[in-house]
């Protein structure tokens, strides 16, 4: 948490040297609008992630069974440490230096240059570094991802509906489906087999291109435009 909290004192910095804007630049009020947007974007997600992980347990003949050993003081351990992570992130790519590059140079170059920068540094968290073929896949997924993210913070002019967005997905892969690094959770994948050729380029593609061009076409069709950030050049 020392590094979220470093995060926003960086971010706070860079706002008031450049801008001599507070933290709140970000979006963070008023706080019934940004609650709401913010659980728009996690809900969105959330059935994204289930319906993925559905079509995988149909592609693997597989079953989902509830972890017996689970506790609710760990299921908010791991929500805590998602939401952690998840802000983190989203303080580095859709926050305050995304604020002021639309600032500077517009929009349309800033988003594309969060989603990029967002795209390369999955390479390292997913640890496909070295691996052509996948570093393609992952920057192509995450990155796309990434824009629709950006997208959304530039539409609604706050971090808060990109926040929801980003944690609605990784709370239920992560926590509820035991896919991500914390081990088995919620739910425990039992029994399949081992996915085909043509089984697993769909499962990729449903999970890393589908969703997040779904998540795209969110954003451009149902999210208002705000008008608060004002750039100084196209």
């Amino acid at each position: 948490m020392i590094g979220v909290f470093v995060l926003i004192a960086i971010s706070w910095l860079f706002l008031y040297l450049i801008e001599k804007k507070t933290i709140l630049a970000l979006g963070f009020l008023p706080v019934a609008k940004r609650l709401k947007q913010f659980l728009i974007g996690f809900l969105i997600t959330a059935v994204l992630c289930v319906l993925v992980q559905l079509l995988e347990s149909y592609l693997k003949s597989s079953t989902w069974v509830l972890n017996k050993n689970i506790s609710t003081g760990a299921v908010l351990q791991a929500f805590w440490w998602d939401f952690k992570s998840v802000l983190t992130e989203e303080l580095i790519f859709r926050g305050a230096l995304l604020y002021l590059l639309i600032q500077k140079i517009g929009a349309t170059k800033s988003i594309l240059i969060s989603a990029i920068a967002f795209g390369i540094y999955h390479w390292f968290s997913y640890g496909v570094l070295g691996n052509a073929m996948a570093m393609i896949l992952v920057f192509i997924g995450t990155g796309l991802m990434g824009y629709a993210w950006a997208w959304a913070f530039s539409k609604t002019t706050s971090i808060m509906l990109p926040f929801g967005l980003h944690l609605g997905w990784n709370f239920i892969y992560n926590t509820i489906f035991s896919k991500g690094p914390l081990g088995d959770l919620v739910l425990i994948s039992k029994g399949g087999n081992e996915l085909t050729d043509w089984a697993s380029l769909l499962n990729f593609i449903s999970g890393l291109i589908i969703v997040p061009i779904l998540v795209l076409l969110y954003v451009k069709y149902f999210v208002k435009k705000e008008t608060k950030i004002k750039p100084t050049a196209a």
